[in-house]
């Protein structure tokens, strides 16, 4: 019996082991969630805090723009199933990549779109993908997302975790007064985010 927990246990961790990270900013993360969850492969986006100087900031912080975090989403997914690179076509398609003071009324450095690369190989992923955005014509203006390492990153408050399922109602009514779809639905289509 004791063998077979040992294997068992061994199987969870080489199962937790495959799975990758990514980290994307693009506004208000409660916004950012379900496109990456919707994704086969991917198994969670955890809502939180990355590029900033503070540790383990919170929420009223992070808001006020003292801490230097911007609200970001953390992809825990299977490159198995999914890859980074699709995973940077979903981003691009569910922010405004020409913004950088901030995401529809979301205003201030703490709503910066961003990429958080963990390695070389994101790294250069992600400069390549912004580069055939940019080349693409999709947008007249620069894209101007910040591509910078991931220090750290810290989960947000238990209530902003999957929000659009918890508070369906005020998600919804959030992202159609925000502009967020409205922008998303004239640049790609209203199936094409």
């Amino acid at each position: 019996m004791f063998r077979g927990l040992c294997l068992f246990l061994a199987g969870i961790s080489s199962w937790a082991l495959a799975l990758d990270r990514a980290t994307f900013a693009g506004g208000c993360f409660w916004c950012m969630e379900p496109p990456f969850e919707k994704v086969a492969g991917v198994k969670d986006a955890v809502s939180g805090y990355a590029g900033g100087t503070k540790d383990k900031p919170k929420y009223e912080e992070v808001s006020a723009g003292t801490t230097g975090h911007t609200e970001s989403v953390q992809v825990i997914y299977d490159s198995k199933i999914v890859s980074y690179e699709k995973l940077l076509e979903v981003f691009w398609r569910s922010m405004d990549p020409t913004d950088s003071a901030g995401q529809f009324v979301d205003r201030g450095t703490q709503y910066r779109p961003a990429i958080f690369y963990e390695n070389k190989k994101q790294k250069i992923a992600a400069e390549k993908s912004m580069a055939e955005l940019q080349k693409s014509g999709k947008f007249k203006k620069p894209i101007v997302v910040e591509i910078t390492k991931l220090m750290k990153f810290f989960p947000a408050e238990d209530y902003h975790q999957d929000f659009y399922k918890k508070n369906s109602v005020r998600y919804h009514e959030y992202r159609a007064h925000s502009g967020r779809d409205a922008f998303l639905d004239n640049v790609w289509g209203k199936d094409g985010h």
